[in-house]
């Protein structure tokens, strides 16, 4: 049996514009969808006159009312909607905090290096990018943030974390961290630091399979697989395609729609539906000129967001076979809404779902075979089954 020796998988994103999962140090998951225009004046509640009237006495009757400060009730009061909803997205930002949120990150940024989503409503670690603080501090996938620099994360937002996570390189942060199948929490100290962004690596492996390692969609992404495939091709004129998304924290949207497009022809890669019940659908841009030769995808329980849109538009086509675990379960679109003065607010407005309807909110995308690696295994069994899948399925391409 091949023995494939287990290596540190490449882990990385980038923030994107239609949001996926959240990127420490950075900005969001992928980043929000930022929208600068007021709400809507009408109003289809009349349960907020009692807000106004709540505002109304404690000015009119409270032992403090002369030292009332507006700004901290109004804000706490806006804490406590978002709190109250369904939603484990759902943040205020004050205005320094949406400036940064609202700021693009292309190519590099400062931080510690990780990516970070909520999981069973704990802020936990999906990966650490590669050669970054965070990894080289000891923090791995799965880890839960228990703390940051001494403040619980009990009721701390996702976005919340991340805003105090994230900070200029040379300053360092101190993370309460409970490693996977651990029981005792450790203090990790992480020097923040300038992170590269880079999303593919490629090789070809014995017997003309090719390996394309994805770490995040970003806005280069598709360019990047194409050099890729290029490359594949021209090495060999019979061969299989390994496609690795494991611990791919997810990326932007249009960018998984380009590499999607890459593999299938026609149809839907998704399509979204909103609190109205409105859907919008996403089909393949018809780019695709890979499509003849057979392929695995290799998917974990850290593959979120846009990764989980690739692996379903590929099931649901048929057009790869899925190994590995059951991946993260994100799939809700999130949008970033500035407020008059500077602030603003971050919820859920839309969840996505594969061609053939299956949600991923929540629910993940179950693999076609699933493949478990052992704590002490030595070797990448799931590699090893993509492999023996691939060999069984040859096929010449031109």
């Amino acid at each position: 049996m091949l023995l494939i020796q287990i290596k540190k998988l490449p882990l990385l994103s980038a923030v994107a514009c239609t949001t996926l999962v959240a990127l420490l140090s950075l900005a969001c998951a992928f980043e929000p969808r930022i929208q600068n225009q007021p709400a809507s004046n009408q109003s289809s509640s009349g349960g907020f006159e009692r807000v106004e009237e709540v505002w109304k006495l404690l000015e009119e009757q409270h032992i403090n009312r002369n030292n009332l400060n507006s700004d901290k009730i109004s804000e706490a009061a806006i804490r406590g909607m978002l709190e109250s909803l369904d939603d484990p997205y759902a943040s205020f930002l004050d205005a320094e905090q949406f400036s940064m949120e609202s700021q693009d990150v292309h190519g590099s940024f400062e931080g510690i290096g990780a990516h970070v989503g909520i999981r069973d409503e704990k802020i936990t670690i999906i990966a650490p990018m590669p050669d970054s603080p965070a990894e080289k501090a000891g923090i791995r996938s799965g880890d839960i943030i228990l703390g940051i620099n001494g403040d619980s994360t009990a009721d701390t937002t996702l976005l919340e974390a991340v805003t105090k996570i994230r900070g200029e390189k040379g300053t360092t942060v101190d993370l309460l961290i409970l490693h996977v199948n651990e029981a005792t929490p450790v203090t990790i100290t992480v020097r923040r630091g300038v992170i590269q962004i880079d999303s593919v690596s490629f090789q070809l492996m014995p017997n003309d399979i090719g390996y394309i390692y994805i770490s995040n969609f970003t806005e280069n992404t598709k360019s990047e697989v194409e050099i890729a495939l290029k490359e594949f091709e021209e090495s060999t004129t019979s061969g299989a395609l390994v496609l690795d998304l494991r611990n791919n924290p997810g990326g932007l949207l249009n960018s998984v729609v380009d590499v999607t497009s890459l593999f299938i022809n026609e149809g839907l890669v998704l399509y979204e539906i909103d609190g109205s019940g409105a859907r919008k659908d996403w089909p393949s841009r018809r780019t695709g000129n890979h499509h003849n030769y057979p392929m695995v995808v290799l998917i974990n329980q850290f593959s979120a967001s846009a990764s989980e849109v690739f692996c379903g538009a590929l099931m649901d086509h048929q057009r790869a076979t899925i190994i590995g675990t059951k991946s993260f379960g994100k799939g809700s679109v999130n949008i970033l809404r500035s407020l008059s003065d500077g602030s603003g607010i971050y919820f859920t407005v839309a969840h996505w779902f594969t061609p053939n309807g299956t949600l991923i909110e929540g629910a993940g995308i179950e693999p076609d075979i699933v493949v478990d690696i052992p704590t002490d295994s030595v070797s990448d069994v799931q590699m090893e089954k993509a492999l023996e899948i691939l060999n069984q399925k040859r096929t010449n391409f031109g």
